[in-house]
């Protein structure tokens, strides 16, 4: 089967991206080098095509009870423009997904998923939809999505694009009318840098494209860069430390999940694994050497297996060998030695925040 294309494909050849394969799109990873748009986005500006990401859209009389129902956040009562984040999960807690929920309205909700889980999201929702009084419709295909960051972004976004965005502050969004069409933009990213989140047609995302590399003022930056800026502040990947089998508890994104709300799909598991403990949970790990720990490297502590990396890099910002790993409950307190076995040989580790970097999201 073929991978798809986003809108902006044939814009990422002629600008020379290194492309591969991910969640089932042939996407830019890179086109200088990971470590300069990295560091872009940290000090300046970087746009990413995220146009791959899906859209679902819930309207209608029940909008706000099926979102709760299948979320583990509360939208009750949430002011219009106000964007929530976190996950669907099975019974049996382990997760569906996680996503982000904007409320663009009374009974309009608007639904961020992700690109390997568009399939699989909506054919759950759509089974989960049944007896609900509401319009479930998947607008993966029609929406594209710019995400524009960095320190600098407020200022690109505004001058740059014209879009009005200053008075939006961190996880809310807005639509505006411009082209002939009404896009939505969002305060949002998933580098903790500060940033926007753009969604339009095809061709109104490749005329912003164009707007941005004209400008000079912001460097493109493929999904190289976004795995190392979101690790390095503690967001997890669905894939590596959420998963079918990983539950927002495991992974330690219980504050996303509100157990004092009526229902919620999954929520007597998840009460059940916060009040009893879970076996694993997922932590950070910084190496007292420079040598690099990658997904699947087994994590041992006096020799013995108690883990597995979920995701490990050195540490563009601050210069330090990391990982977030998946491990043994009894071994995850901070401070904890342990060791990651890389190809024949053992480094050794100490449990610390999986945050690395501190977030500078604008409040």
């Amino acid at each position: 089967m073929e991978n798809k294309r986003t809108c902006l494909y044939d814009k990422h050849v002629a600008l020379g991206a290194l492309i591969s394969p991910f969640g089932g799109f042939d996407m830019p990873i890179q086109y200088s080098n990971i470590i300069d748009e990295h560091n872009a986005v940290r000090q300046h500006c970087g746009v990413f095509d995220v146009s791959h990401m899906g859209e679902v859209t819930v309207k209608g009389p029940e909008a706000e009870r099926y979102v709760n129902h299948i979320f583990t956040n509360d939208v009750t009562g949430a002011p219009n423009g106000q964007i929530y984040y976190g996950m669907m999960c099975y019974e049996n807690g382990g997760t569906v997904d996680d996503l982000l929920v904007y409320k663009m309205g009374e009974q309009d909700y608007f639904l961020v998923i992700n690109a390997a889980n568009i399939d699989k999201d909506w054919a759950w929702m759509q089974e989960q939809a049944k007896g609900f009084d509401i319009d479930l419709q998947n607008r993966s295909d029609y929406y594209g999505q710019l995400a524009v960051q960095g320190p600098e972004s407020e200022g690109v976004v505004e001058e740059v694009l014209g879009l009005s965005c200053k008075e939006l502050v961190f996880y809310t969004a807005k639509t505006i009318d411009t082209d002939g069409e009404t896009i939505i933009i969002s305060r949002t990213g998933y580098t903790g840098e500060d940033g926007f989140e753009i969604y339009g047609s095809h061709a109104f995302i490749q005329r912003q494209w164009d707007k941005l590399m004209d400008s000079g003022r912001c460097k493109p930056c493929g999904l190289g860069c976004r795995d190392t800026l979101r690790f390095e502040v503690g967001l997890p990947l669905y894939g590596d430390e959420l998963s079918d089998t990983i539950s927002p508890v495991m992974a330690g994104l219980s504050m996303f999940c509100k157990l004092d709300k009526e229902e919620f799909i999954g929520k007597e598991a998840l009460v059940q694994q916060k009040t009893e403990g879970v076996k694993q949970r997922v932590i950070g790990i910084e190496l007292k050497d420079k040598a690099i720990p990658r997904h699947g490297y087994d994590v041992l502590f006096q020799g013995e297996k108690v883990g597995e990396v979920t995701t490990g890099y050195n540490s563009i910002s601050t210069g330090k060998s990391v990982c977030m790993a998946l491990i043994n409950t009894e071994h995850a307190k901070l401070g904890t030695e342990l060791e990651i076995q890389i190809r024949k040989k053992t480094f050794p580790g100490v449990v610390v925040k999986k945050r690395f970097y501190e977030k500078r999201y604008k409040k």
